[in-house]
């Protein structure tokens, strides 16, 4: 039999099952033919070979010197829902007498032979033979046997020839290491009772309830969506996750959502927000509502996930502190910034919260969008979005818009605040709840071109802020007098400067202070390379106590960095004047943290189609 396989001689058998009287059936465990029926699994089952662990017994099947088949009995699978219900028996008894039932792993015919009925026959041969060889082999009587058949490859005709029952099918999981993933192949499953004997040895009845009338253990449906392994391929690309790693994140996703059940009233409103988390880390092409909901709770989930965005009552402040208190647990640094910034979202319909035909970042124009003013934190532990806040443009506190406000939801004592008072209202609650210490604070030039903005800041922080190139500022700390009054006219009657102020674009052109060549940092491609040039000078604001006269402020440093392709940008910052340069090149780098957490955040929620409106005007999205 041993020359057979290896010359090769695989030639064709066909005729009729007593032709191939006798028929040997051979116990190859601890043999020289083991190794054979290894390479006939691995070269001819479709499911390959993999080792096989615990009790375990494999045939080979011949006839007048000639392999025809391989069969192998493994260990029973722990969890299967058709088998206990058919047994009968509950997890104490199932862990006790879970070694008397064995699972058909392994069966193949060879190629080659097309034998009508063989594979029934040696099925119900195998059986009378395991009972025996697991007995001498194991000290353990088999009461059932089990099997598992992928329909989409075969129907499971040879286990109903020998007498086999069919139970239903799996639920689509597969245990990797301590976990279960989802893969999505259910599997029918067929057992064969090796002892009429066992229900009334056990002491057990049946659950004969079809699956959907027995009773399933709270949350399991969410379980089973969050173990799907439907992940979006660029989420997962970068973040540096391989396909085997999935099972971990997705048992990691299932902890991570467990910490925000405090937040819901219902155990409906948290497998509803975990199912909407989840289609946002998956792979579909649009991440709205209808779809999400679609995969993975039917037609009939679409109708409670838009009542859930628009009328659930749970607890977003909690869930806010929660996540913050994660985050802060993570990445909280004595040396960390605080980043201010706005984001827009296009939108189509002018009925959503807060949508205005107003200046729409994203897109470079004035569109129709709603806006968002964002705290984010940076440290050299990591960054993420810490608060937030919707803006509401001051037409939306109108008289025309009454009905559409109380259709959104907006509260009745919200009033008008521009995006700079949001901002400053947010960062003195995050400072002052403690979780993420700071020492500096940036902003984009929306709001570091806002003098009101910076001297609203806590003085504990230093600042960090772009401004516009058309930003003044004095080259010194200037005089402040009342000119000499002119031969002709009425006299000055307020304090001016003595020298004029100029413009930050007129030191990146002046040629006296000198570009240095640095690495601000290393990106994705590569080192980010840019010309800086740091001065120090004087901030200053135009002032009505001196007629609306640009005046001195305090003194800044003025930092300027021009990049590969040319383009400029201009920050001031209040650090002392003996702050290292590397300080400030540091410093200039954390800004950009928050613009990579709205790329990652929009590139989930794939921004240009509908999606749902915050929970809280002027309080913010829900922060999941």
């Amino acid at each position: 039999m041993h020359s057979y396989l290896l010359e090769g001689q695989a030639k064709p058998i066909t005729c009729e099952l007593k032709d191939l009287e006798p028929i040997s059936i051979i116990l190859v465990n601890g043999t020289n033919y083991e190794p054979i029926w290894d390479q006939l699994v691995r070269r001819y089952h479709y499911l390959g070979y993999s080792k096989m662990y615990g009790p375990r017994v494999k045939y080979l099947v011949a006839s007048q010197e000639k392999l025809l088949a391989a069969i192998s009995y493994n260990r029973a699978t722990l969890k299967v829902g058709v088998r206990d219900r058919y047994i009968g028996w509950d997890d104490a008894l199932k862990r006790q007498h879970l070694d008397r039932v064995v699972c058909n792993n392994r069966l193949l015919i060879l190629p080659w032979v097309r034998v009508q009925n063989l594979a029934s026959y040696l099925l119900s041969k195998t059986l009378t033979l395991l009972r025996q060889d697991w007995l001498c082999l194991y000290g353990t009587s088999l009461f059932l046997a089990e099997t598992f058949v992928d329909r989409s490859c075969y129907e499971g005709t040879c286990y109903k020839g020998a007498g086999w029952q069919e139970l239903g099918q799996t639920q689509g999981f597969a245990k990797a290491g301590k976990v279960y993933i989802y893969h999505g192949n259910r599997k029918t499953v067929f057992v064969k009772v090796l002892d009429k004997r066992f229900r009334k040895q056990l002491g057990v009845m049946p659950d004969s309830r079809p699956l959907h009338m027995c009773k399933v253990k709270r949350g399991r449906g969410t379980e089973m969506m969050l173990f799907q392994p439907d992940y979006d391929p660029e989420i997962l690309n970068e973040c540096g996750i391989t396909e085997d790693d999935a099972s971990a994140v997705s048992d990691m996703l299932q902890r991570y959502l467990d910490n925000y059940q405090p937040c819901y009233r219902r155990s409906d409103q948290k497998r509803l927000a975990d199912t909407f988390i989840k289609g946002l880390l998956s792979d579909l092409e649009r991440k709205s509502i209808e779809p999400v909901a679609l995969r993975y709770s039917g037609i009939k989930g679409v109708r409670p996930m838009q009542m859930f965005f628009k009328h659930s009552t749970f607890d977003d402040e909690k869930m806010l502190k929660i996540y913050q208190n994660e985050l802060a647990s993570l990445i909280a640094d004595e040396d960390g910034m605080l980043n201010i910034d706005g984001s827009d979202f296009p939108k189509k319909g002018s009925n959503s919260i807060g949508v205005a035909r107003q200046y729409c970042g994203i897109l470079g124009k004035t569109e129709n969008c709603q806006a968002g003013v964002f705290i984010g934190y940076t440290s050299t532990k990591g960054y993420g979005l810490v608060d937030r806040r919707l803006y509401m443009p001051q037409k939306w506190f109108a008289h025309e818009y009454t009905k559409l406000r109380k259709q959104c939801g907006v509260p009745e004592e919200l009033v008008f605040s521009t995006k700079t008072q949001l901002a400053s209202n947010m960062l003195k609650h995050v400072i002052a709840d403690g979780c993420f210490p700071a020492k500096w604070i940036g902003c984009d030039s929306a709001f570091g071109c806002d003098r009101e903005f910076l001297e609203s800041l806590p003085k504990s922080c230093y600042y960090f802020a772009d401004v516009r190139s058309s930003q003044l500022v004095f080259p010194g700390m200037p005089e402040m007098q009342i000119p000499p009054p002119k031969a002709t006219g009425r006299k000055h009657k307020y304090e001016r400067p003595s020298f004029p102020p100029v413009k930050v674009a007129d030191y990146a052109v002046d040629e006296s202070t000198p570009w240095q060549r640095i690495i601000l940092a290393e990106g994705a491609k590569g080192p980010i390379i840019a010309d800086v040039k740091c001065v120090r000078c004087v901030s200053c604001y135009s002032s009505t106590k001196y007629g609306n006269y640009v005046v001195p402020k305090e003194p800044v440093w003025l930092y300027i960095r021009r990049y590969a392709n040319g383009r400029i940008k201009y920050s001031l910052c209040n650090a002392p004047e003996d702050t290292p340069m590397e300080v400030l090149n540091r410093v200039a780098t954390m800004r950009w943290p928050i613009e990579q957490c709205f790329e990652e955040c929009k590139s989930i929620w794939a921004w240009g189609i509908t999606k749902p409106a915050p929970t809280k005007p002027g309080t913010g999205i829900c922060c999941l």
